[in-house]
């Protein structure tokens, strides 16, 4: 497992580019403007944003409507050394989900201590955390690519967002 950001390439930041774009799309879907893109062999195989409250479904997070589509597309439910990239950190549904798929990469830009707890209902556990307790050590584990300008679609860690903005409320 690694967190060396000089591993990123320039396909990871065009990748990451795209789910900051996704991101924008969803900006007014509800629960927070996170995208995501999952890649495998070089090409997209899935994609989305957050559509929690547009779908109704608590489960429909970015990196679970990408993961939904990659299945679709591929007529299965693992994409074993896929990358997912996803605008902010992914909580630990989206983890878990992403080792049962077998993706190989994780690659996020927003870092928990860039954005305001409420994205995280203020939990301790760390996205790693969960891949470690799950004991995967062939899962890559990359934060921070893009990070400033990702944070920048979320509410900062001192802001104060009205109630009805909130996400996890």
């Amino acid at each position: 497992m690694s967190l060396a950001l000089d591993m990123v390439n320039a396909d990871d930041i065009g990748f990451m580019r795209r789910a900051i774009w996704l991101a924008r799309q969803g900006e007014n879907s509800g629960g927070g403007p996170i995208g995501c893109v999952i890649v495998l062999d070089g090409a997209v195989i899935g994609e989305g944003y957050n559509r929690v409250d547009q779908q109704h479904d608590p489960t429909a997070h970015a990196e679970i409507v990408a993961m939904r589509r990659a299945g679709e597309r591929l007529k299965r439910s693992r994409f074993g050394g896929a990358t997912l990239y996803s605008t902010l950190q992914p909580c630990g549904m989206c983890s878990m989900a992403s080792i049962w798929a077998g993706i190989g990469h994780i690659i996020y830009g927003a870092e928990r201590e860039q954005v305001h707890q409420m994205y995280f209902e203020d939990r301790h556990l760390q996205t790693i955390d969960f891949i470690r307790d799950a004991f995967k050590k062939d899962v890559t584990v990359i934060g921070g690519v893009l990070g400033e300008e990702c944070a920048g679609l979320y509410f900062g860690p001192d802001d104060a967002p009205a109630v009805d903005q909130q996400a996890n409320r």
